[in-house]
């Protein structure tokens, strides 16, 4: 089921890629240049502006465990990213698997311009303006079979750029994998996105395509995504393996439910003072509460 498009309360209207345009590999400047993305941003949640975090504290506050775990570390750690090529493979319950180069992949999809909240499970948030597509476009072109019913995602393995995966003794198995449940992959408000403040994703930020849901917590929003396969038996997250009492699959975001540790009814917002009261569903409760009407919120950490 999809959220009927007068739900929106306001959308950028997308911006379609011509074929004869010219992409960079794995760079989307050339992109941005075409379009009037530095217009002012104006998606908004339950009818209330959302103004982004500055984009300096967003590219180096950063959670990318193959960088390393402190918040710095993405962005030290991530000079040696720079792939010359990207492909993306999808597979599973597929009837069209499909293998891509990212360059030609964003010749066939529809960019968009999207203000979302983000917010961490460790209780922090920022606002951030993604630049993307809908995940359903990419689900369209490969058409799963009746048999798929959860969509896995997994980072790309290659210790030569993520210095993390090097170690003989890694914090977390690698390579990173994150999962949706079919219905909430084909949610609009689910995005790949390509880019932020209308410039190419950077390293430290999932560089060159990450998963953006913005109604769950951000460990969800698994980046540098190299492989997508579509699966009858729901994927076990990495952070659910690690740890299953403290992670779950859904981790939809929820202040009435605590992290073990932690209680999560109010967030720290990057570069702001004080805290605010977090919003059930991150604010789009009106957009994707239904998805989850006769499931146990605790159920859906």
């Amino acid at each position: 089921m999809i959220t009927p498009q007068e739900l929106f309360l306001k959308r950028r209207k997308f911006m379609k890629l011509g074929v004869g345009a010219s992409v960079a590999p794995f760079l989307i400047d050339s992109l941005m240049a075409q379009t009037s993305f530095g217009a002012p941003l104006d998606y908004v949640a339950q009818n209330s502006p959302l103004n982004p975090t500055q984009e300096e504290l967003a590219t180096s506050y950063n959670n990318f465990y193959e960088f390393g775990f402190g918040k710095d570390d993405p962005k030290r750690n991530s000079k040696a990213f720079a792939p010359k090529s990207w492909k993306l493979s999808i597979t599973g319950e597929v009837k069209k698997p499909l293998q891509i180069e990212l360059q030609d992949l964003l010749r066939r999809v529809k960019l968009q311009e999207r203000v979302y909240r983000l917010r961490c499970v460790e209780a922090w948030s920022m606002v951030i303006p993604w630049i993307g597509f809908e995940l359903r476009e990419l689900l369209a072109m490969v058409e799963p079979t009746p048999k798929a019913k959860y969509v896995k995602f997994t980072t790309l393995f290659d210790p030569s750029m993520f210095p993390a995966q090097k170690s003989l003794f890694p914090s977390i198995d690698f390579p990173y994998v994150e999962g949706l449940r079919l219905d909430e992959a084909y949610h609009p408000l689910s995005i790949l996105a390509v880019g932020m403040y209308g410039k190419s994703l950077l390293p430290q930020n999932g560089a060159p395509i990450r998963l953006v849901v913005p109604w769950k917590y951000g460990f969800k929003y698994i980046k540098s995504i190299a492989t997508i396969e579509l699966v009858s038996e729901r994927p076990i997250s990495t952070w659910e393996k690690q740890n299953p009492r403290e992670y779950g699959f859904y981790a939809n975001v929820n202040p009435d439910v605590p992290h073990p540790r932690w209680s999560q009814a109010s967030e720290r917002v990057i570069g702001e003072r004080g805290r605010q009261r977090t919003l059930y569903l991150n604010g789009y409760d009106k957009e994707v509460g239904y998805l989850y009407e006769g499931m146990n919120p605790k159920e859906l950490y």
